[in-house]
């Protein structure tokens, strides 16, 4: 992967980028993302942001090579503390990192936020919180996808501020868009699963010590939920 083939799971969050935006990649590592979304005309200006130096550096070898530091700013910043109002941003990503850290950096980031933008989400797992996330703070989910990449299973999640919305703990834990989509890759994603979380059981009920009374329900509500999903 680089500036020019971006990987399939990029390829498709750059596919959810609004044309002409300004773009807050956090978490850029080597800001391929902004740069060939530059180089293809699809956003106007960029901010890649890097908590960690050694991406940070990478990211500013990216876009120096590539010639685009008047369009990309490349910050050293915790998360959302890389933009400034000035940036004028107009969609945020957020990719490769689990959910509940991507809820983190939204929740802790809020105050940088102006409603308006376009949040373009890639989540490593934790799916169910970071969608609580959004549904406690108004913003609607306009599309989700599921894509398996390496074996490996990856969501996408595009949401905007848009008022109240209101989703069951079903929706919240499978994507209220997936649900209804059921393509063949996130039928097979909660088929791998359901296989995984029923050996989980299978080995509560071996356990030498008692499992909590909470977490047995917990798993086997998820087991019940994804075999009706997949009934």
């Amino acid at each position: 992967m680089n500036e020019q083939t971006l990987s399939m799971r990029l390829e498709r969050v750059a596919a959810h980028m609004p044309a002409g935006a300004r773009l807050a990649d956090i978490g850029s590592d080597h800001a391929y993302l902004p740069v060939a979304l530059l180089r293809r005309g699809v956003i106007t200006a960029a901010v890649a942001g890097e908590v960690a130096l050694t991406p940070f550096r990478a990211a500013e070898r990216t876009v120096g090579e590539s010639d685009l530091e008047r369009q990309i700013s490349v910050r050293l910043a915790n998360g959302l503390a890389a933009i400034e109002p000035e940036d004028g941003i107009t969609a945020i990503s957020l990719c490769g990192m689990g959910g509940e850290t991507i809820r983190d950096i939204l929740d802790s980031g809020k105050a940088r936020l102006n409603g308006q933008e376009r949040l373009i989400l890639q989540p490593n797992g934790g799916e169910q919180p970071l969608r609580q996330w959004l549904m406690d703070n108004d913003y609607r989910i306009l599309c989700e996808e599921v894509l398996r990449e390496n074996r490996f299973y990856y969501e996408i999640i595009v949401a905007e501020r848009a008022g109240p919305v209101t989703y069951t703990a079903e929706q919240l834990y499978f994507g209220p868009l997936q649900m209804q989509a059921r393509t063949p890759t996130f039928l097979a994603k909660w088929q791998r699963l359901l296989h995984q979380k029923q050996k989980t059981l299978t080995s509560f009920a071996k356990a030498r010590q008692a499992v909590p009374e909470e977490k047995l329900q917990d798993v086997a509500r998820q087991v019940r939920w994804i075999t009706e999903l997949l009934a």
